[in-house]
């Protein structure tokens, strides 16, 4: 079935849960065919949809989520927003809006002075839920998560600009780097397997980096990224594996979906440890 040209595109949606809203992304092409990024996990296809007359319907099968059904979401433009209905893995019904999801081309960009975002202690940063342990602190000038626990967010917002982390991670562990708190670089102990949708240095679910550089376990990492609009280069350890490439959406984990804005970084601590004895950020001065 052919799509009703104004659902076509990206769209950025939040998902209003009585406990409190979360972010997701979706596109849709002509032919009915699309993909979907949830409040956690990778995009993934979108099985069924249909639009005409200003409604909305599309469908996809669980992915991490603990359900036995498929996702359905039913919605309607309200002018230049979709607003709709779907249901939570626990049976919760759920209200959703969505907005058309901005181009954020490449700009020629101008840098600014860089700035070491480990400091003393963490007071430029901040945990990013109540309800998880706190395992980061700041160790022989090191920032380090020893275990599964909170997230931690940069208290700053930033657009473009260019971040330079070294940072090291003990076997088996995994993490990554929200950009904007959005896009999450993956970091992952993979060394020596063939690169993926989720390897070391690729955005998740979306990028598959050219080739895998990431060091064996214990061994010191240097990531280099560059985020304009919504274009990244990423280099690790001196290879670039991701060159200039458009990021479609936000990825699963996302703090929020409001594309356009400035965003807060963060690092992922809910997955296993990990120590950081860089973390540099360069904003865009235009």
């Amino acid at each position: 079935m052919r799509i009703d040209a104004s659902f076509l595109g990206r769209w950025d949606m939040t998902v209003h849960h009585p406990e409190g809203d979360f972010p997701s992304w979706f596109e849709l092409n002509a032919d009915g065919t699309g993909r979907f990024v949830g409040q956690f996990g990778s995009a993934r296809p979108i099985a069924k949809s249909k639009a005409k007359d200003g409604t909305l319907t599309f469908s996809l099968p669980k992915q991490y989520e603990p359900r036995d059904d498929d996702m359905v979401f039913e919605g309607r433009l309200d002018g230049e927003k979709l607003e709709g209905h779907t249901t939570h893995s626990d049976a919760t019904p759920m209200s959703w809006t969505a907005v058309k999801a901005p181009a954020l081309p490449y700009r020629e960009t101008q840098w600014g002075t860089p700035l070491s975002l480990i400091q003393t202690d963490l007071a430029n940063w901040e945990p990013r839920s109540p309800n998880w342990e706190v395992n980061w602190k700041i160790e022989n000038g090191c920032l380090v998560n020893t275990k599964v626990g909170s997230d931690l967010i940069l208290n700053e917002a930033y657009g473009d600009f260019k971040l330079v982390c070294e940072y090291k991670y003990p076997a088996g562990s995994n993490s990554g780097i929200y950009l904007r708190g959005r896009y999450e670089v993956q970091i992952l102990d993979d060394f020596g397997q063939k690169p993926s949708w989720g390897s070391s240095a690729g955005v998740y679910g979306f990028l598959v980096p050219l080739k895998n550089a990431i060091n064996a376990s214990d061994e010191w990492n240097t990531i280099e990224i560059e985020l304009v609009g919504r274009w990244v280069t990423i280099t690790l350890n001196g290879q670039t594996v991701v060159n200039k490439k458009e990021i479609p959406g936000i990825t699963g984990g996302a703090l929020e979906s409001n594309e356009g804005a400035p965003g807060r970084t963060f690092l992922q601590g809910d997955h296993g440890p990990i120590t950081f004895r860089k973390v540099e950020i360069t904003p865009s001065v235009n």
